[in-house]
């Protein structure tokens, strides 16, 4: 499995979106800069570091599940939609191996893209704001340790959300509506961003759509074998 996930890395070329996911990480770190010292001049950017934590999650988990949607549609979707499956599927391994490997390309690059990014931000905005001194109170070690399994449990449901879109997606072999599915998904999840109630908070509902992407993956997998590819 390793191999074949290696091998499809090589063949689609991601080292680009890598870099690609560390210029959004870097740009929504732009932006919370920006928040931190604009709002500063008003007031408080954010009431406590909770807040400053979470929000920066709210922006990664969106851009990530998005960030998904884009990779599910280059080494899924179009190949199904230009029919190179049909190639692949010609060689001497299971089908179900080779989608396998693609989509855990998919749900680990989102994982890890999360939890990295996350964690690296959040230290650049902890350094920004032990100088400048924008988000009241202080942080402790109990604080980073409950954020940290936050983040955890929060980037494993995210990767479970970003499976979604596949369903939507391979309804009509579309890279549009894969990545439409995925922005109305990120929506749904992040609406009421300035409000106490915010649906994505409910760890019921990120549950359930996190276990959701992981059926439909389960689906795709299991008829894969004597699925019609045309």
């Amino acid at each position: 499995m390793l191999k074949l996930i290696s091998l499809e890395i090589r063949k689609h070329k991601l080292g680009g979106m890598l870099k690609g996911a560390v210029i959004t990480s870097f740009a929504l770190l732009a932006f919370m800069v920006l928040i931190l010292f604009v709002e500063a001049k008003e007031g408080e950017a954010f009431t406590s570091y909770s807040e400053m934590f979470e929000i920066l999650f709210v922006l990664l988990k969106a851009a990530f599940i998005v960030f998904a949607a884009v990779l599910l549609s280059r080494i899924v979707i179009d190949e199904y939609k230009n029919n190179t499956i049909s190639l692949l599927f010609m060689y001497p391994i299971e089908r179900k191996k080779l989608m396998a490997a693609k989509l855990i390309i998919v749900f680990g690059f989102t994982l890890a893209a999360i939890i990295v990014s996350d964690v690296v931000l959040g230290l650049i905005l902890i350094a920004i704001n032990e100088t400048w001194h924008l988000v009241p109170g202080t942080l402790t070690l109990s604080m980073v340790t409950t954020e940290l399994v936050k983040l955890g449990a929060g980037a494993l449901y995210a990767a479970g959300i970003s499976l979604i879109p596949l369903f939507f997606g391979m309804r009509k072999k579309s890279v549009p509506t894969t990545i439409v599915s995925a922005i109305l998904v990120v929506s749904l999840i992040t609406s009421g961003f300035n409000d106490t109630f915010r649906l994505g908070n409910f760890t019921a509902v990120s549950v359930f759509l996190g276990f959701f992407g992981i059926v439909i993956a389960y689906f795709s997998l299991r008829n894969i074998e004597t699925e019609d590819i045309a």
